[in-house]
């Protein structure tokens, strides 16, 4: 018996992609990935910011609290070694009870809470001496910390804010135009 022979019509073919459809399909990709590519990065240093803020944010109210709790005057401030306090707001910040009220940690005065560094390419700024808390929960001086992204971008500039009072305000976009306000309704920027 003769085995028949398969016809044009029933030939497989080999299956996958012509120069002509990868072509296209990489063209496609590269145009998603110029349009996508910045809305990522965008986000990305959002979440940062919104992170390190809120961080922050914890570590002040809880100098606050803890002052309001032991009638106590009580300091946060950014420490190397978590002994002395600096004014380099991007190293990482200590909270205390000030039991003598000197404006200096002492052996005896425990540390109550604390944050890392600040995340690199980021840049935090505050006041040249520390933020101290009476027992009232007030401040001895109003504080502002400005905390940047290295773009500099006023778009990635937010700032935490202390008065008198005590009162810890984040900064917020009131306007929706994409940049944060500070307490005054002036619109932050990054040196």
């Amino acid at each position: 018996m003769k085995q028949s022979q398969p016809n044009s019509s029933q030939q497989k073919y080999a299956k996958g992609l012509t120069l002509i459809e990868l072509m296209i399909s990489i063209a496609i990709m590269s145009i998603l990935i110029t349009a996508v590519g910045p809305m990522v990065r965008d986000i990305l240093i959002q979440n940062r910011l919104i992170g390190q803020i809120n961080e922050l944010s914890a570590v002040v109210q809880l100098a606050r609290h803890s002052a309001i709790n032991e009638q106590v005057t009580s300091i946060v401030c950014p420490s190397s070694d978590f002994t002395t306090c600096t004014a380099d707001w991007n190293l990482p910040k200590m909270v205390f009870l000030d039991l003598d009220a000197d404006g200096i940690r002492d052996d005896n005065e425990d540390i109550l809470g604390g944050t890392s560094r600040s995340v690199s390419n980021y840049n935090l700024s505050g006041p040249a001496g520390v933020i101290s808390f009476q027992g009232s929960g007030a401040t001895a001086s109003p504080a502002s910390l400005r905390l940047c992204h290295d773009s500099n971008e006023a778009g990635f500039a937010r700032a935490l804010t202390i008065s008198l009072q005590g009162r810890v305000r984040v900064s917020q976009d009131s306007n929706n135009d994409g940049i944060y306000e500070t307490n005054a309704g002036a619109d932050l920027t990054c040196p």
